[in-house]
Protein backbone atom coordinates (compact mmCIF):
# COMPACT_ATOMS: atom_id res chain seq x y z
CA UNK A 1 0.00 0.00 0.00
CA UNK A 2 1.24 3.53 -0.72
CA UNK A 3 2.18 5.88 2.10
CA UNK A 4 -0.96 7.50 3.52
CA UNK A 5 -1.36 11.26 3.06
CA UNK A 6 -3.57 12.77 5.74
CA UNK A 7 -5.16 16.23 5.94
CA UNK A 8 -6.51 18.10 8.94
CA UNK A 9 -10.01 18.77 7.56
CA UNK A 10 -12.27 17.32 4.92
CA UNK A 11 -12.26 20.44 2.75
CA UNK A 12 -8.50 20.00 2.21
CA UNK A 13 -9.08 16.61 0.60
CA UNK A 14 -9.35 17.69 -3.04
CA UNK A 15 -10.84 15.28 -5.59
CA UNK A 16 -8.21 12.96 -7.14
CA UNK A 17 -6.40 14.27 -10.22
CA UNK A 18 -6.88 10.90 -11.94
CA UNK A 19 -8.06 7.38 -11.17
CA UNK A 20 -4.61 6.45 -9.80
CA UNK A 21 -4.46 9.19 -7.16
CA UNK A 22 -5.35 7.78 -3.72
CA UNK A 23 -7.87 9.47 -1.49
CA UNK A 24 -6.64 11.53 1.46
CA UNK A 25 -7.15 10.35 5.02
CA UNK A 26 -9.05 13.00 6.98
CA UNK A 27 -8.05 13.64 10.59
CA UNK A 28 -10.40 15.23 13.11
CA UNK A 29 -9.72 18.24 15.37
CA UNK A 30 -9.74 17.86 19.18
CA UNK A 31 -13.17 19.48 19.34
CA UNK A 32 -14.67 16.70 17.21
CA UNK A 33 -12.83 13.62 18.44
CA UNK A 34 -11.42 12.27 21.68
CA UNK A 35 -7.73 11.56 22.12
CA UNK A 36 -8.45 7.83 22.28
CA UNK A 37 -10.32 7.93 18.96
CA UNK A 38 -7.53 9.96 17.32
CA UNK A 39 -4.97 7.41 18.48
CA UNK A 40 -7.10 4.55 17.13
CA UNK A 41 -7.53 6.22 13.73
CA UNK A 42 -3.82 6.95 13.24
CA UNK A 43 -2.88 3.49 14.47
CA UNK A 44 -5.21 2.00 11.86
CA UNK A 45 -3.59 4.12 9.14
CA UNK A 46 -0.14 2.92 10.21
CA UNK A 47 -1.26 -0.69 10.22
CA UNK A 48 -2.70 -0.36 6.72
CA UNK A 49 -0.10 1.86 5.04
CA UNK A 50 3.07 1.59 7.11
CA UNK A 51 3.76 5.34 7.07
CA UNK A 52 1.60 8.47 7.38
CA UNK A 53 2.50 11.95 6.09
CA UNK A 54 0.49 14.91 7.42
CA UNK A 55 1.06 18.29 5.72
CA UNK A 56 -0.72 21.05 7.63
CA UNK A 57 -0.83 24.83 7.67
CA UNK A 58 1.71 26.43 10.01
CA UNK A 59 -1.23 28.58 11.20
CA UNK A 60 -3.20 25.52 12.37
CA UNK A 61 -4.62 26.23 15.86
CA UNK A 62 -2.25 25.24 18.65
CA UNK A 63 -4.64 22.69 20.28
CA UNK A 64 -4.82 20.76 17.00
CA UNK A 65 -1.03 20.78 16.57
CA UNK A 66 -0.64 19.61 20.17
CA UNK A 67 -3.12 16.80 19.52
CA UNK A 68 -1.13 15.61 16.49
CA UNK A 69 2.10 15.52 18.48
CA UNK A 70 0.38 13.87 21.43
CA UNK A 71 -0.95 11.06 19.24
CA UNK A 72 2.45 10.48 17.66
CA UNK A 73 4.04 10.44 21.11
CA UNK A 74 1.52 7.96 22.54
CA UNK A 75 1.97 5.67 19.54
CA UNK A 76 5.76 6.03 19.96
CA UNK A 77 5.95 5.96 16.19
CA UNK A 78 8.69 7.35 14.00
CA UNK A 79 6.51 6.50 10.98
CA UNK A 80 4.31 9.62 11.26
CA UNK A 81 5.60 12.78 9.54
CA UNK A 82 4.05 16.04 10.76
CA UNK A 83 4.87 18.75 8.24
CA UNK A 84 3.93 22.40 8.94
CA UNK A 85 4.01 24.47 5.75
CA UNK A 86 3.74 28.24 5.27
CA UNK A 87 0.86 28.07 2.82
CA UNK A 88 -2.73 29.34 2.99
CA UNK A 89 -5.45 26.66 3.22
CA UNK A 90 -6.02 26.14 -0.51
CA UNK A 91 -2.26 25.87 -1.03
CA UNK A 92 -2.08 23.18 1.66
CA UNK A 93 -4.85 21.26 -0.12
CA UNK A 94 -2.96 21.45 -3.41
CA UNK A 95 0.27 20.28 -1.77
CA UNK A 96 -1.52 17.35 -0.14
CA UNK A 97 -2.93 16.28 -3.52
CA UNK A 98 0.53 16.45 -5.11
CA UNK A 99 1.86 14.19 -2.35
CA UNK A 100 -1.06 11.83 -2.92
CA UNK A 101 -0.15 11.70 -6.63
CA UNK A 102 3.49 10.93 -5.81
CA UNK A 103 2.62 8.33 -3.16
CA UNK A 104 1.94 5.73 -5.87
CA UNK A 105 5.40 6.27 -7.41
CA UNK A 106 8.68 4.60 -6.53
CA UNK A 107 9.62 7.07 -3.80
CA UNK A 108 10.36 5.91 -0.29
CA UNK A 109 8.32 7.40 2.59
CA UNK A 110 11.27 9.55 3.64
CA UNK A 111 11.69 11.09 0.20
CA UNK A 112 7.94 11.66 -0.09
CA UNK A 113 7.78 13.46 3.26
CA UNK A 114 10.80 15.68 2.66
CA UNK A 115 9.51 16.48 -0.85
CA UNK A 116 6.75 18.59 0.73
CA UNK A 117 9.13 21.48 1.39
CA UNK A 118 10.40 21.32 -2.20
CA UNK A 119 6.93 21.21 -3.77
CA UNK A 120 5.67 24.09 -1.62
CA UNK A 121 8.14 26.41 -3.39
CA UNK A 122 6.37 25.71 -6.69
CA UNK A 123 2.86 26.55 -5.50
CA UNK A 124 1.67 30.09 -6.23
CA UNK A 125 -0.99 30.59 -3.59
CA UNK A 126 -2.90 33.82 -3.03
CA UNK A 127 -6.24 35.57 -2.92
CA UNK A 128 -8.21 38.53 -4.22
CA UNK A 129 -9.32 40.67 -1.28
CA UNK A 130 -11.36 43.85 -0.77
CA UNK A 131 -9.14 44.89 2.14
CA UNK A 132 -5.73 44.09 3.64
CA UNK A 133 -6.18 46.06 6.86
CA UNK A 134 -6.19 42.97 9.09
CA UNK A 135 -4.01 40.70 7.00
CA UNK A 136 -1.07 39.46 9.09
CA UNK A 137 0.26 36.45 7.14
CA UNK A 138 1.65 38.62 4.32
CA UNK A 139 3.62 41.88 4.74
CA UNK A 140 1.46 44.91 3.90
CA UNK A 141 2.79 48.45 3.41
CA UNK A 142 1.30 51.50 5.13
CA UNK A 143 0.20 52.77 1.71
CA UNK A 144 -1.75 49.58 1.04
CA UNK A 145 -3.32 49.79 4.49
CA UNK A 146 -4.44 53.35 3.77
CA UNK A 147 -5.74 52.44 0.30
CA UNK A 148 -7.85 49.66 1.83
CA UNK A 149 -10.13 52.29 3.32
CA UNK A 150 -11.03 53.74 -0.10
CA UNK A 151 -14.41 52.53 -1.43
CA UNK A 152 -14.13 49.99 -4.23
CA UNK A 153 -10.52 49.05 -3.58
CA UNK A 154 -9.50 45.46 -4.27
CA UNK A 155 -6.16 43.74 -3.96
CA UNK A 156 -4.42 40.65 -5.26
CA UNK A 157 -2.15 39.12 -2.65
CA UNK A 158 0.35 36.31 -3.14
CA UNK A 159 1.47 34.46 -0.02
CA UNK A 160 3.75 31.87 -1.64
CA UNK A 161 6.39 31.32 -2.91
CA UNK A 162 7.24 34.98 -2.17
CA UNK A 163 4.93 37.71 -0.82
CA UNK A 164 3.44 40.07 -3.40
CA UNK A 165 0.64 42.62 -3.30
CA UNK A 166 -1.00 44.51 -6.14
CA UNK A 167 -3.98 46.86 -6.29
CA UNK A 168 -6.24 45.51 -9.04
CA UNK A 169 -8.75 48.39 -9.18
CA UNK A 170 -8.33 52.01 -10.20
CA UNK A 171 -6.77 53.77 -13.18
CA UNK A 172 -3.55 51.74 -13.15
CA UNK A 173 -4.31 48.23 -11.87
CA UNK A 174 -1.37 46.04 -11.00
CA UNK A 175 -0.74 42.33 -11.54
CA UNK A 176 1.06 39.64 -9.60
CA UNK A 177 4.18 38.04 -11.03
CA UNK A 178 3.31 34.44 -11.77
CA UNK A 179 5.06 31.12 -12.38
CA UNK A 180 7.47 30.62 -15.27
CA UNK A 181 6.42 26.98 -15.70
CA UNK A 182 3.22 25.24 -16.73
CA UNK A 183 0.50 25.17 -14.05
CA UNK A 184 -3.21 24.73 -13.58
CA UNK A 185 -5.21 27.14 -11.48
CA UNK A 186 -7.51 26.13 -8.65
CA UNK A 187 -10.07 28.75 -7.60
CA UNK A 188 -12.21 28.84 -4.43
CA UNK A 189 -14.79 31.60 -4.14
CA UNK A 190 -15.84 33.23 -0.90
CA UNK A 191 -18.28 36.11 -0.60
CA UNK A 192 -16.41 38.43 -2.99
CA UNK A 193 -18.29 38.74 -6.27
CA UNK A 194 -15.54 39.01 -8.88
CA UNK A 195 -14.22 37.16 -11.93
CA UNK A 196 -10.82 38.91 -11.90
CA UNK A 197 -8.93 35.72 -11.04
CA UNK A 198 -10.30 33.76 -14.00
CA UNK A 199 -10.57 36.59 -16.55
CA UNK A 200 -7.40 38.57 -15.80
CA UNK A 201 -4.96 36.60 -13.65
CA UNK A 202 -5.37 33.21 -15.36
CA UNK A 203 -4.62 34.53 -18.90
CA UNK A 204 -1.72 36.64 -17.60
CA UNK A 205 -0.20 33.60 -15.94
CA UNK A 206 -0.88 31.43 -19.02
CA UNK A 207 -2.30 28.64 -16.91
CA UNK A 208 -3.34 25.42 -18.61
CA UNK A 209 -6.95 25.73 -17.54
CA UNK A 210 -8.61 26.32 -14.20
CA UNK A 211 -10.97 24.43 -11.91
CA UNK A 212 -13.22 25.67 -9.13
CA UNK A 213 -13.60 24.11 -5.71
CA UNK A 214 -15.24 24.93 -2.41
CA UNK A 215 -13.52 27.47 -0.19
CA UNK A 216 -11.80 25.79 2.79
CA UNK A 217 -13.38 26.67 6.13
CA UNK A 218 -10.12 28.13 7.48
CA UNK A 219 -9.56 30.46 4.52
CA UNK A 220 -11.62 33.36 5.87
CA UNK A 221 -9.59 33.36 9.08
CA UNK A 222 -6.25 33.01 7.29
CA UNK A 223 -6.99 35.92 4.94
CA UNK A 224 -8.81 37.92 7.67
CA UNK A 225 -12.02 38.31 5.65
CA UNK A 226 -14.78 36.06 4.26
CA UNK A 227 -14.99 38.33 1.21
CA UNK A 228 -12.31 36.78 -0.96
CA UNK A 229 -11.50 34.61 -3.94
CA UNK A 230 -8.65 32.24 -3.07
CA UNK A 231 -6.47 30.71 -5.79
CA UNK A 232 -3.48 28.41 -6.18
CA UNK A 233 -1.49 27.71 -9.35
CA UNK A 234 0.52 24.50 -9.25
CA UNK A 235 2.00 21.67 -11.26
CA UNK A 236 -0.56 18.91 -11.74
CA UNK A 237 1.19 16.59 -14.22
CA UNK A 238 2.49 13.56 -12.34
CA UNK A 239 5.39 13.07 -14.75
CA UNK A 240 6.63 16.62 -14.08
CA UNK A 241 6.25 16.24 -10.32
CA UNK A 242 8.14 12.95 -10.49
CA UNK A 243 11.02 14.50 -12.45
CA UNK A 244 11.18 17.43 -10.05
CA UNK A 245 11.54 15.22 -6.97
CA UNK A 246 13.82 12.72 -8.75
CA UNK A 247 16.23 15.49 -9.75
CA UNK A 248 17.20 16.15 -6.11
CA UNK A 249 20.01 14.13 -4.58
CA UNK A 250 18.89 11.58 -2.01
CA UNK A 251 20.64 11.14 1.31
CA UNK A 252 20.15 9.03 4.41
CA UNK A 253 19.04 10.65 7.64
CA UNK A 254 21.83 10.10 10.18
CA UNK A 255 19.26 10.01 12.98
CA UNK A 256 16.42 7.73 11.84
CA UNK A 257 18.00 6.16 8.73
CA UNK A 258 15.23 7.10 6.27
CA UNK A 259 15.93 8.58 2.88
CA UNK A 260 15.54 12.32 2.47
CA UNK A 261 15.96 15.11 -0.03
CA UNK A 262 16.86 18.64 0.91
CA UNK A 263 18.28 19.67 4.27
CA UNK A 264 15.84 18.13 6.78
CA UNK A 265 14.23 14.77 7.42
CA UNK A 266 10.46 14.86 7.08
CA UNK A 267 9.89 12.24 9.80
CA UNK A 268 12.29 13.06 12.64
CA UNK A 269 13.01 16.70 11.60
CA UNK A 270 16.75 16.13 12.03
CA UNK A 271 18.81 18.49 9.81
CA UNK A 272 20.99 16.84 7.22
CA UNK A 273 24.69 17.40 7.79
CA UNK A 274 27.03 16.48 4.95
CA UNK A 275 30.08 14.86 6.59
CA UNK A 276 32.25 15.70 3.57
CA UNK A 277 31.31 19.38 3.83
CA UNK A 278 32.22 19.31 7.52
CA UNK A 279 35.63 17.85 6.74
CA UNK A 280 36.26 20.56 4.14
CA UNK A 281 35.52 23.27 6.69
CA UNK A 282 38.09 21.99 9.21
CA UNK A 283 41.05 24.38 9.56
CA UNK A 284 44.36 23.25 8.20
CA UNK A 285 46.77 21.83 10.79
Amino acid sequence: MPTAIAVTSGDLALPPSDRHTPLAAVLQPPSAQSLEASIADLHALLEQHGYVVVPYAAALPAPYVQRLHAVRSVLESDRIALLPVDLPPLGVAVLARQLRQLSVCDFSPGVLASAARLLAHYIYAGAQLPTVTRLDHVPVSLTAHATSWLPGSEFAVLASPAPQLAKVTGAEPGLLEGPSFATRLLVARGRLQSDWVTTVLAPAWRVQGHLETALPADSAGWWATPRLVEFAAAITELSVLHRLVSSVRRELCRWCGLELIGDRCGFCSAPFADPHAQIERLPAQ
